[in-house]
């Protein structure tokens, strides 16, 4: 069926129309804090599947305790999702609407090799978790910046789980020195 000019000029307008969601945040605060939390929206999305990528395709001598590891991680991870996105939606901003759009925004980087050595998986996604404090840390300066107390405190549970994730990754990887330390 083909709309009019008319018609579609409607359907246009409605489809960039803000949003008018109540908020007491300012518009430049609101933009300011979606772009935050949608870059690392896009991390999280990412990290989440490397991390199940990873979990699926574990080999080798601990590969119980490893792939029980990351399927705990990714669980973890996979959480903050929905939690981002709501808060984005709550202040009145559009938040991600497609693998494409994540894939624009992600900084963590992929993993599309055949194979990787568990140990590498494990360093690989320490880093990647470290990376994202990093991120957090970032959006959460925006978001304390203009008073948004609810992002922060969200924010800051996620640098805590996202800090013991980096830790038991770091533990898991670790050589003993001749000391057993």
């Amino acid at each position: 069926m083909k709309r009019s000019g008319n018609s579609t000029a409607v359907l246009e307008r409605r489809q960039t129309a803000a949003l008018h969601t109540p908020t007491d945040l300012d518009a430049s605060a609101t933009k300011d804090i979606a772009g935050a939390m949608n870059a690392v929206l896009a991390d999280v999305f990412a990290l989440y599947l490397k991390t199940k990528n990873f979990h699926w395709h574990m080999t080798g001598p601990h590969f119980r305790d490893y792939h029980l590891l990351l399927d705990e991680q990714g669980n973890q991870i996979f959480a903050m999702t929905d939690p981002i996105a709501e808060r984005v939606r709550k202040i009145g901003e559009r938040t991600i609407h497609s693998i494409g759009e994540i894939a624009r925004l992600q900084r963590v980087d992929d993993n599309d090799a055949e194979y990787v050595e568990p140990e590498d998986m494990l360093s690989e996604l320490r880093e990647d978790n470290l990376a994202l404090v990093h991120r957090l840390r970032e959006a959460h300066t925006v978001c304390e910046e203009h008073e948004d107390v609810a992002t922060t405190s969200l924010i800051e549970v996620w640098i805590d789980e996202t800090e013991r994730r980096t830790w038991f990754l770091f533990e898991a990887t670790r050589r003993p020195d001749s000391t057993g330390h």
